[in-house]
Formats: C-alpha cells, structure tokens, sequence
C-alpha cells in the first residue's frame, strides 16, 4: 500500500485496507489500529527518566548564558509526572535573545518559530522528538509564575478561605519564595510533586501533610535478576554492588520455569542458586541475600512452582508476564487467585504496562487491591522508568486501605538498581512514607516479616 507513516495506516484501518491483504485479516487490522492510535495519542512524550536528564542538560546551558539571571524546571516535570509533554522551563534573563540564539543555532534543536513568541521558546529535542518550551518571565514574577506553571490546575483552584483560590493570593503582591505563597494562604509548604489538587489540600488544611519516603529511608532492594535467568549481572555482582551502595539486603528474584523466554529457573537451577546465596551469604555478613523468585501466574492464577519449591523461597513476587491480552474480568481474577495463594509476599507489576509502548491489561483496581489488603500481599511499584506500575493514583488507595508498598527496580543488571530513585518520586506523589514502604524495613526487620509470613503460608497448605 507505500504507506510510510503512522497517520496514512491509520486511515488504512479504518477503511478497511489492511484486513484483505495476505497474511494479515480483521483480527490484526483491529489490533494494528488500536496499536496505531495509542502510538499516535502519546506522540512528543518522553518518560521522566529522560526528561529530567534532558531538564538538567538544558538548564545548565542555558544558566551559563550572559545575562540569565533565574532558570527552573516547571510544570509536569516537576511534579515528577511518569510521562512529559511539553517539558518547560521558566526562564529569567536580560538578553533573550541570547536565549534565543542558543535555541537556533543548537544542531540538537529544531526551533519553532510559527509557535514561539515574545513569552515563549518551542522547539524539539531532536534525537528524542520531546517538545520543549522555554517560557520568559521578570525576576520580580519568577516565584509567582514558578508556582503558577508548577501546579495542576486543580490545585489552582482550590478553594482556600474566604472563598478565594491560588489565583486571588498570586495577584496580592510579588512572593519572594513558595513558602511565603502557602502561608498567605494559611498553609503548610506543599512539596511540587504532591500539588495534583487531589489529596494534598485537605492534609494541608489538616497541617496533616505526611514525611514523605527519601531514598535514605530505603533499606534493601527486592525484585533483582541475576544471570541465573535473563539477568546481565552475576549473583555476586548483583550483591556486592547492592552493598557497596550502602543497602543491607538484596532480593534476587529470578525468572521462574515457566518464563522460557527468560531462561527461567528449573527446579535444579533453583537449588543451585540457593547454595551459591548460602555460601555469598557467609562471605558478605551482616549483608544478606534473600531468596526469592519472580513466579509466574498462569492463566488459572496459580503459580508455577509446587508448594514444596515455593516454601524453600523466602519470598515470592508473583507477577504476569503472558498472555496479556486479557479483558478486565479474566485479568483481575487471575490476580486474585494468585494473591489468595499463601505463598505470594510481593505483586509484581500489577498492570503490566510500559508506558508509551503498551497498555497494561484492565483490571479492577480496587478489587486486587482490597484482595492484598485482606490477605496481607506487599504491591510493588516497579520503579522501571517505563512500568512505575503501581500507578501513583492506586497507590494513595492502597495506602488508605494499610497495604505496604515496596519500591522494586526489577534491575536486570547492576546499575537498574539507580533506578529506584523513579519508583520514589511516584510513591511520593501518592504521598508515601517510610512507614508505608516495605523495603524501608531492616534487615532484621524484613528477615522476621519473611520467617513469620512463611510459617503462616505452610500453616495453610
């Protein structure tokens, strides 16, 4: 058909174009539609992973410019969003054109100059294809308009006393800090990543607003591959590095048998494993390796190990991998009979999503969670930049019903472990605490929650 973009395909679907050609047929051209239209709704977004880096790298060039005097990241990056479009930075400088320039002459740029004006600066980040809007400001207005372009509209609006919003109390005078914003209003500081207009303003009415998790709160890392599976890392790699990074424990959870694909774990290879982490874990006292998996949840919500292999685990992550083409019913029922399973510590991966690449399959949010709530299973927000799965928005609702959330990098090779710092900023946003985080745990503490957790599942087989 010489179709060479994703538009022109789009229209194919639709008119039926894809279907009669050999090899493909109704069912594909469904699918290739669906597929096309969920590329086409995130085009221009890049992960925050990316975005910050990016964010980083434009700032500092642009701070180092004659006559820059302010420079900030704005907007959803600084609220940490899990997707960006656009990225904006607030700019305070003397000479624009300056800026100007460094945007035009920039070969990893493509200025646009129909949409920018006397305000603002659009232009794309090449090799990403990310949208980027530098917005001018004075440096009387610059805490003003931080504050302004920060925040959701929702919480803009809230209503604070005397009826008046954010948008009254901006207009009263020049602030000279944020902080001065949330007293006028009679509040509390609001970290950027909470200000959502959700949850935030009734615990700041409260002056409830929750210690929100650091990573040094963090100590040990779950959900790891080594080699034994489709890691990139030995076990003793994997370990030595999670201790050099100051943590007292690691969970390595390789893929089970049932991951092909993956090289996952036969029962022999599981043995094997466990006597290497025996004997690591003599070498590296008081650091420890805790034995876990990554089991699979098959298609009836089992997992794919007999409960005499699942008990030599200390802790199980059950997770689903395929098929993913599932309706919310079948989905969310699968979930529920493997977190019924005694067995299961962790959910992995709820949803199975990766943003800006794939849906996750639908479940019924609070029906799984209410499930590991009466059943006392950990979720995990995968901290991969492209799951952070938990979504921020459930974790609030887990939180609220006392289920634990464990920040997982579900790394693959040693330095996936850097990436807890994005499965953070999302539980922060949901307003997580130390409290409230699994892996936030000692290591005596996580080391009895495994023991007690264990002899309760095999009371129960």
């Amino acid at each position: 058909l010489e179709i060479d973009n994703l538009e022109d395909l789009l229209v194919a679907c639709k008119e039926n174009k894809i279907a009669p050609l050999k090899g493909f047929g109704a069912k594909t051209q469904i699918k290739l539609q669906e597929a096309v239209e969920f590329k086409l709704s995130w085009r221009g977004f890049i992960h925050y992973r990316e975005a910050e880096k990016l964010a980083e790298k434009i700032t500092e060039e642009i701070k180092s410019l004659d006559g820059v005097k302010e420079v900030s990241v704005t907007s959803d990056t600084r609220r940490k969003m899990e997707v960006i479009k656009p990225l904006e930075i607030l700019v305070v400088a003397d000479n624009k054109a300056k800026v100007i320039q460094y945007v035009a002459k920039n070969a990893e740029f493509d200025l646009d100059r129909k949409n920018s004006g006397p305000l603002s600066l659009k232009f794309i980040y090449k090799s990403l294809k990310a949208e980027i809007n530098l917005i001018f400001t004075s440096k009387d207005q610059f805490i003003n308009d931080l504050f302004k372009t920060t925040a959701h509209p929702k919480h803009l609006n809230t209503e604070l006393e005397k009826g008046e919003s954010f948008h009254h109390i901006l207009k009263e005078k020049q602030f000279s800090s944020e902080e001065e914003i949330y007293a006028a209003a009679g509040l509390p500081y609001i970290v950027p990543e909470l200000r959502e207009g959700l949850w935030e303003m009734d615990w700041a009415k409260e002056n409830a607003i929750p210690k929100l998790v650091e990573m040094s709160d963090l100590k040990g890392i779950l959900h790891n591959h080594s080699t034994y599976s489709d890691g990139k890392n030995s076990l003793e790699e994997m370990a030595q590095y999670c201790k050099d990074l100051g943590y007292e424990y690691l969970g390595i959870s390789d893929h089970s048998k049932t991951a092909a694909y993956a090289d996952g774990l036969l029962e022999f290879k599981v043995k094997k494993q466990h006597e290497e982490i025996d004997a690591l874990n003599k070498k590296m006292a008081p650091f420890k390796i805790f034995k876990g998996i990554e089991s699979d949840i098959l298609n009836d919500g089992s997992l794919d190990y007999s409960n005499d292999v699942l008990e030599s685990f200390d802790f199980v992550v059950s997770s689903i991998h395929s098929p993913l083409n599932m309706d919310e019913k079948t989905a969310t029922n699968r979930l529920l009979n493997a977190i019924a399973n005694p067995f299961t510590t962790i959910l992995g991966h709820p949803t199975g999503r990766l943003l800006l690449q794939r849906k996750g399959y639908p479940i019924n949010h609070k029906a799984v969670i209410d499930a590991c709530a009466e059943y006392g299973v950990v979720i995990e927000i995968n901290a991969h930049p492209w799951r952070l799965d938990l979504d921020w928005r459930y974790v609030r609702y887990a939180l609220d019903n006392g289920v634990q959330i464990s920040i997982n990098p579900d790394a693959h090779e040693t330095k996936g472990y850097h990436d807890m710092y994005y499965g953070l900023c999302v539980g922060r946003k949901a307003g997580l605490t130390a409290k409230e985080t699994f892996n936030a745990k000692s290591l005596e503490e996580i080391s009895q929650y495994f023991s007690d957790r264990k002899k309760s599942a095999l009371s129960k087989i």
